[in-house]
């Protein structure tokens, strides 16, 4: 197991299972998992971009530990797992459709959804327009899944508001980590693939450094 520490931000090379246990509690949990989907063998549309296999993505993966793991919980892609969540809850839709109404070019979705362990209030819709191998933050996508910026802040602010420790246990190319840290809240993201891991923490450092700008010109 490999560990990282940047700024508020722990990150560690690993499997969740092995790392969870160690690392104590935390106020949430903000996470993106595999959906079960077999993505290699389902995906039929890349466009300019190829992707290895999303390791875990064979339905066996148990999530009911991690969804019971903190107060505050919000998991993408439940939808794919009702069997799995503890009760109701509430919903999150990420509506991503281009303006022509088109879906999502690289997994040919016109939507996600992600279950909040909320048992009060409503569910919610997000609209971010995201289609295609550009990311809606401008750049290549990173990883096939990776969702935008704009996305992971406001379901953390909807999910998980008054959490001060925000924990992803599959980071991926550490969207959440970023949102994360420019909320300026402490972020503990775990993931198993090396070169996913290492994009996580070059994007993380650059958004703590941008963050620290910002806090020196402030002052």
């Amino acid at each position: 197991m490999r560990k990282e520490v940047i700024g508020a931000a722990e990150l560690y090379l690993g499997d969740c299972r092995d790392v969870l246990p160690t690392i104590g509690a935390v106020d949430a949990v903000v996470t993106d998992p595999p959906y079960g989907i077999g993505y290699k063998s389902t995906l039929c549309n890349l466009g300019a971009q190829d992707f290895s296999e999303i390791e875990g993505d064979d339905g066996s993966l148990d999530l009911r530990p991690i969804l019971l793991f903190a107060e505050y919980v919000l998991a993408f892609g439940a939808n794919c797992f009702p069997h799995q969540l503890p009760h109701r809850g509430r919903w999150l839709c990420w509506d991503k459709r281009t303006i022509d109404g088109a879906a999502d070019k690289m997994l040919g979705s016109p939507f996600e959804l992600a279950w909040a362990n909320k048992t009060s209030g409503y569910d919610k819709i997000v609209r971010v327009l995201h289609g295609g191998v550009v990311n809606a933050d401008g750049g290549a996508r990173l990883h096939p899944t990776q969702k935008p910026v704009s996305v992971m802040r406001q379901a953390i602010q909807w999910a998980a508001n008054d959490a001060a420790t925000i924990l992803d246990p599959f980071m991926g190319s550490g969207t959440t980590g970023v949102a994360a840290v420019q909320m300026g809240r402490r972020f503990i993201g775990i993931e198993r693939d090396a070169g996913y891991f290492d994009i996580a923490c070059r994007r993380i450092e650059q958004a703590q450094r941008q963050a620290d700008m910002f806090i020196k010109a402030s002052t």
